[in-house]
């Protein structure tokens, strides 16, 4: 397994050859989770991972409160120690970011704010809280997680606090809340699938030099989606399956620096590479909505926010199709 993973990129037909085999892990992977929840599920019950409570539970609530409080200092403590100590700071200041990266950072600023909201809602359900209260709750949360982020940046001479970021963020959390408000569920989600592509060489160090940091850092490997779940916009005695979702994602490819401009002036070879946008369609699976007496979905429930691999069908801004037998 190590073999397929550790994609170490001398040439390009090494790059090729590990990425086709990452795909092929990966999707195997994925078919047999699939496969798994087929077999496995029943349609007596529909087993929650963290069901609503119908009272108020302070023993619950305390509980909630302390595990994100520890979660957000230690977030907070090591940001700092890990990351933002090791660049020079300054002033607080701002900066303006909208046009980096072809607005895919601000898509993950989003998702992760999404995200958050939407698990932190789950949490206080289960603790008794209120709709309204918790729906009003999850936002504040959400948003002062990532604005610590902010306010560090703020405060590092090499970034500054991203007012396009803070938008992103309250975007994430808006798309929670209004779906919260409207339907009382979430029937389309923010999702993430990345992967790894011969770019990051180009550029490790904003774009990763290792398996880990450039799954993280490689934009260009990204791609964010609003997956739509089916059965959810269908009258509530139908009998379509509970899990399939279809998808609309956005990515980019050839971004080896933030900028156009500051890529075409770089004196490298890689000042030739052709940025461009990507949209995509494709199927995909909610697996832990299966109704099931099982705990099984618990891992599933955890792991929403990531897409499932499946075939995609690309647009992109060179006007052009392209089939993926697998993307994710």
């Amino acid at each position: 397994m190590k073999k397929y993973l550790i994609c170490k990129i001398d040439a390009a037909s090494r790059t090729l050859i590990c990425m086709l085999r990452l795909n092929l892990v990966i999707f195997i992977i994925a078919l047999t989770l699939l496969m798994q929840a087929l077999l496995f599920s029943h349609t007596s019950a529909q087993v929650h991972f963290l069901p609503p409570s119908d009272t108020y539970r302070a023993d619950r609530l305390k509980k909630v409160v302390l595990s994100e409080s520890l979660i957000f200092a230690a977030t907070s403590v090591g940001l700092y120690f890990l990351w933002y100590k090791k660049y020079p700071k300054s002033r607080f200041h701002f900066i303006r970011d909208g046009k980096e990266w072809l607005q895919i950072d601000k898509l993950g600023h989003a998702t992760t704010a999404y995200s958050i909201a939407n698990m932190h809602y789950d949490m206080m359900r289960w603790s008794g809280v209120n709709r309204s209260s918790a729906i009003n709750t999850s936002i504040i949360t959400s948003l002062a997680y990532l604005s610590i982020i902010e306010i560090m940046d703020g405060f590092s001479r090499d970034w500054g606090f991203s007012g396009g970021d803070m938008l992103a963020n309250l975007s994430g959390a808006a798309l929670f809340a209004g779906q919260q408000y409207l339907w009382g569920e979430q029937r389309i989600g923010m999702r993430v699938s990345a992967q790894l592509t011969p770019f990051a060489k180009q550029n490790p160090k904003l774009l990763g030099n290792n398996f880990a940091s450039r799954l993280m850092k490689d934009y260009n490997g990204q791609t964010y989606w609003l997956s739509a779940n089916i059965r959810s916009f269908l009258p509530q005695n139908s009998n379509f399956p509970a899990w399939p979702n279809i998808a609309i994602g956005y990515g980019g490819s050839g971004m080896t620096r933030a900028n156009k401009k500051d890529q075409e002036s770089n004196t490298s070879a890689n000042n030739s590479i052709e940025r461009y946008r990507q949209w995509y369609l494709a199927p995909d699976a909610a697996l832990y909505r299966i109704p099931s007496n099982n705990s099984w979905t618990t891992p599933f429930y955890l792991l929403q926010f990531m897409k499932f691999p499946a075939p995609a069908i690309e647009w992109n801004s060179k006007r052009k199709f392209k089939l993926h037998p697998i993307h994710y």
